[in-house]
């Protein structure tokens, strides 16, 4: 019985609480993770906004620059 206690208090119980350890950083790691590709994820949805608003723009500014050609040559 003293030998299964001894097995139990030094080698069960600290590989317990490592493992323990471990689940909970790689619980916090995962969370984090996630956190970052919902950013990043976030951040290329507004660039790509950015990027069509620009290209929109840049379109109009085309146009007029087209009309305005248009009315020198009449």
């Amino acid at each position: 019985m003293d030998l299964l206690n001894l097995v139990i208090e030094y080698i069960v119980v600290p590989i317990c609480a490592a493992v323990w350890l471990i689940y909970n950083k790689i619980n916090a790691h995962h969370t984090d993770i996630e956190v970052l590709k919902a950013t990043a994820a976030a951040n290329k949805e507004a660039h790509d906004r950015e990027f069509k608003e620009v290209r929109e723009n840049f379109k109009r500014v085309f146009e007029k620059l087209d009309t305005i050609e248009e009315a020198l040559r009449k």
